[in-house]
């Protein structure tokens, strides 16, 4: 995360053409660790959110209200209330190119005196912290994080206590900075041959790693096939990324991965990350800022649901394999069942010849001519012994009927929550994912966590597409939706795809009354394949066929049906990254 001291110069430049001389209206404290401050200057309202938080460090702009405020507020809150509310901001700015900004306000006190204060914010991983200072005194009113001297002897930062700014390391700011300075700061030109990035950020205030890395490429992309050194390149690239930033030439972007995940971000072009991910471009750096964090926030909140609920199915998909082993295991013992007839017919016909007591009896099979030994229970006679298998013989014929009848609706359950699996793993948004629940939930395979809670309603929200003829496609994004977009939404004669005999989504291609061309087929073909368990594979089977070939058997799990008159055609997994809508 790039949340550097290049991003908060280009933060505070925003908040200094936005905030300064408004007044500070309302605060909040959504978090433990977040402050968000409602300021109107003018006929304008801005939003301020401050956050000392370990994951998202850091001061922007919100576009619109953030919800989940407590009930009671906390004593920190309570204070800034206290002091700032009613307050006019006065200056906003960054301590040299550190990442720590301050934020002066004049108010009047309750006597009518002037109070001046100063808000501090230290964006500094878990050393992240927000502390209000009063400026006669230079004391510490209060702070969000409380640190005694217990934990850091250093730096105590306590209601009372002179605010003692954090340690520089003997780094130097980028602004105004020469060269000889530069040199001396990142260990001379030597050091920054060997190990630039490193240098870097040893010596200069507010460069990241991801900076530090961005100006090494850049200035290696701008020697390449000359004699010039590394060291002087690297030095003017800095000071033209300062330059960008004073005179507000920026580019604010979020950097993406295929799977459309936030990676990074940051307030400059970051032209490392041209080929690997994609630049979502945005108006200014508190977008950015704000895409980035809830992306991530939302990311984690989806992987952590995704591991819960694919650990609950995973579970139940165990026992249900271990009950079709067993299933197996009684067929196979019932397949020899007819041994437990022959045995009674053999006994019956030779009860003049057993004798009672007897542990086995050696008797006549009148099928081939053969001796045979029937193993006896000697508390019984002959007799009840012949009747024993008789019994044991009807009991397995018809164990084999219904554990035959047991054997195919476990594969149909082990079949359909593995399908749920797959759409699991692909699920992206946390709806996505409440989808799948609620059908589990319906289906008997997860429970409510609270009984009182009201059925989730069903909105198929199908993935759409585009085929390179211009027809649409549609995919279902679990089982639930699978049926409704076969049977309710598609056409007769439209074209539905799956793969074969592969967990996956169902994919129909709208014909519009039209023969879909062979393009059209092997793209929603493809999509079919990526939408399925088989998205990394090399060639996928995926079986189309009109819509009115298909049927679901009555009973049948959600997303089961079958299909006749199908063709089958083998295709790569087609990435639909950026396309669906």
């Amino acid at each position: 995360m790039a949340f550097d001291g290049m991003v908060t110069t280009a933060v505070v430049s925003q908040l200094r053409s936005t905030i300064i001389g408004g007044k500070i209206d309302k605060i909040y404290q959504p978090g433990p660790e977040e402050i968000i401050i409602n300021i109107h200057n003018g006929r304008e309202k801005f939003r301020l959110f401050l956050s000392a938080n370990t994951g998202r460090a850091g001061l922007y702009l919100l576009e619109e209200n953030a919800g989940g405020n407590p009930q009671n507020p906390p004593a920190f809150c309570m204070l800034l209330r206290k002091h700032l509310q009613t307050a006019r901001i006065r200056d906003v700015r960054q301590v040299d190119s550190e990442r720590i900004v301050e934020i002066y306000t004049d108010s009047v006190n309750e006597l009518g005196f002037n109070v001046n204060h100063r808000l501090v914010i230290e964006i500094m991983g878990k050393h992240s912290n927000i502390l209000l200072i009063d400026l006669r005194t230079e004391k510490i009113l209060d702070c969000i994080k409380r640190i005694s001297g217990d934990v850091n002897r250093y730096r105590q930062t306590l209601p009372g206590l002179v605010y003692v700014a954090p340690p520089s390391h003997d780094k130097i700011s980028y602004f105004g900075l020469d060269y000889d300075s530069f040199l001396a700061a990142c260990g001379g030109a030597g050091i920054l041959g060997q190990s630039p990035e490193k240098a870097l950020v040893k010596g200069v205030q507010g460069i990241s790693p991801v900076m530090a890395s961005e100006l090494v490429f850049r200035a290696g992309a701008s020697i390449a096939g000359t004699e010039e050194t590394l060291a002087p390149e690297i030095y003017r690239q800095l000071k033209s990324a300062v330059a960008d930033l004073e005179e507000d030439r920026l580019a604010p972007a979020v950097y993406r991965n295929r799977s459309g995940e936030p990676q990074e971000f940051h307030a400059l072009k970051l032209t490392m990350y041209e080929n690997e991910y994609e630049a979502d471009r945005m108006e200014s750096i508190s977008q950015v800022c704000r895409a980035y964090y809830e992306g991530r926030a939302s990311t984690n909140r989806i992987r952590q649901k995704a591991s819960d609920m694919y650990r609950t199915v995973s579970s139940a998909m165990d026992r249900l394999l271990l009950k079709k082993q067993r299933l197996n295991e009684d067929l196979l013992q019932a397949e020899d069942s007819d041994k437990y007839r022959l045995y009674g017919e053999l006994l019956t016909s030779s009860l003049h010849s057993v004798k009672e007591g007897r542990s086995s009896a050696r008797v006549l099979n009148y099928y081939d001519g053969t001796t045979i030994n029937i193993p006896l229970d000697p508390r019984f006679t002959p007799a009840q012994n012949a009747q024993r298998y008789f019994k044991k013989y009807g009991k397995f014929r018809t164990a084999i009927g219904e554990k035959g009848i047991q054997l195919k609706e476990t594969e149909q359950e082990i079949a359909y929550l593995d399908s749920v699996l797959t759409f699991i793993d692909s699920a992206l948004t946390v709806e996505d994912l409440e989808d799948i629940r609620a059908e589990l939930i319906e289906n008997g395979f997860l429970k409510k966590k609270n009984p009182k809670e009201k059925d989730r309603r069903f909105r198929p929200k199908p993935y759409e597409y585009t085929s390179p003829s211009g027809k649409r496609i549609l995919v279902g994004k679990n089982n639930r939706e699978n049926d409704q977009l076969t049977f309710k939404t598609a056409g007769s004669k439209d074209l539905w795809f799956h793969t074969k005999d592969i967990p996956g989504s169902h994919v129909v291609l709208f014909t519009e009354g039209q023969e879909a061309s062979e393009e059209d087929i092997f793209y929603a073909a493809g999509l079919a394949a990526w939408h399925s368990k088989a998205r990394q594979s090399g060639q996928v089977p995926v079986d189309y066929v009109q819509v009115r070939h298909v049927k679901k058997p009555n009973g049948a799990k959600p997303g089961y049906v079958i299909f006749t008159d199908n063709s089958t055609v083998y295709v790569t997994p087609e990435d639909p990254a950026g396309q669906a809508e």
